[in-house]
């Protein structure tokens, strides 16, 4: 049988790319076609080095034209790997907006261990309780922890159509969407991208992504100050940042310039105000102790100190590590101690929102009206 180049292009046009939104024709992926009799040869260059994505194109093309169009086609697959230029990207992404979001929150940390995924999964739950629509983007591209803290690894995003458009649809649980690079790579799979490649990926997860219609967005960035953040704050209107941190004299000076970056008059993000993490140990059999194993209050008077608000402070408590371990946030305990520590920790920052709202330009017309119980958004 001769296969025709026609046959071949028509087949592949109900072939979507991960991430890119449009068929594989469309897209432009498919660079050539080349026919032999029954014999065909496709060329394809993608954007994104991801193996498992490599994979899945090249299955994808050679099952589609065994079924639409020859069963007994001998099918070569070529797949090239073209990063996008990095001066390009940072053009395109600029400025946008997401439809449907109202709030966008960036949680920070300056540096690693501070318990900033830990904060932000706890206060992603948190909102959902008081009845916000939730969303979480895990922007640590090369240290993913959302899948785990919300028990949901085994879980993979679906292509969903919105519009004429396809997009990922993101895993939900506890009331709370996510997204992560963790939910396209194996577990003990190094993501090992240079920046652009890093913002590509999180390009697509951000603005590929049907969020629907959320409250608040939390974004879960890499401790430091690096070119994703860049990325970040050049791609989206962030409401404020909120900075993570330990009392220890370390971490603060971290804490210190991960609020600077902020303020540059480049950025200008608002900073909603300071969270300490681990503030104290207190043993369960003597409940009225409480030891300053890292510091005393060193968030709290960094605050004071750069005139920030200090949102609270949350106990060093061994029930946190393992809920996150678990995959169920501590928040989720009901009647303890670390649930009210948390809802009094989510409802300083909505308040901060709030004020940020009230006070500065918004970067869009809509704002946070009422605090009343912590459970209306609206325009």
């Amino acid at each position: 049988m001769k296969l025709e180049k026609s046959d071949i292009l028509k087949a592949l046009e109900s072939i979507t790319v991960a991430g890119e939104g449009k068929n594989m024709v469309e897209s432009g992926a498919v660079k050539n076609v080349i026919t032999f009799g029954d014999e065909v040869v496709v060329d394809l260059v993608l954007t994104t080095p991801a193996l498992h994505i490599r994979k899945r194109a090249e299955v994808d093309v050679m099952k589609v034209i065994h079924e639409k169009v020859y069963e007994k086609a001998k099918i070569k697959v070529n797949i090239k790997v073209e990063a996008p230029a990095e001066q390009p990207q940072k053009n395109e992404i600029k400025g946008k907006t997401i439809p449907g979001i109202t709030n966008i929150i960036a949680v920070a940390s300056g540096k690693g261990g501070v318990g900033k995924s830990t904060v932000t999964s706890n206060i992603a739950v948190t909102l959902a309780k008081m009845g916000f629509k939730v969303g979480l983007l895990d922007a640590d591209i090369y240290g993913p922890s959302a899948p785990i803290m919300f028990d949901v690894e085994r879980e993979r995003p679906l292509s969903v159509k919105v519009g004429d458009k396809s997009k990922m649809k993101p895993i939900e649980n506890y009331g709370v969407k996510i997204l992560s690079i963790g939910f396209f790579t194996q577990p003990n799979q190094a993501v090992v991208w240079r920046g652009p490649m890093a913002a590509k990926a999180l390009n697509q997860m951000i603005f590929d992504a049907a969020w629907g219609e959320l409250d608040f967005l939390l974004l879960d960035l890499p401790p430091g100050t690096g070119d994703i953040h860049l990325s970040i704050m050049q791609s989206l209107p962030i409401t404020g940042a909120v900075v993570v941190s330990t009392p220890q004299n370390v971490a603060l000076a971290d804490a210190r310039k991960g609020v600077a970056m902020f303020q540059q008059d480049s950025i200008n993000v608002p900073v909603l105000g300071i969270i300490e993490n681990m503030a104290y140990f207190t043993p369960e059999e003597l409940p009225n102790n409480k030891y300053y194993i890292f510091g005393k209050e060193g968030a709290k008077h960094l605050a004071e100190d750069i005139d920030v608000p200090f949102l609270g402070e949350l106990p060093l408590v061994q029930s946190i590590r393992e809920a996150g371990d678990v995959g169920r946030p501590a928040a989720l305990q009901t009647a303890t101690p670390i649930e009210k520590a948390f809802e009094e920790l989510t409802k300083n920052v909505v308040q901060e929102v709030v004020n940020r709202n009230e006070s500065l330009p918004p970067t869009e017309a809509i704002k946070i009206t009422t605090m009343a119980g912590c459970s209306a958004v609206k325009k």
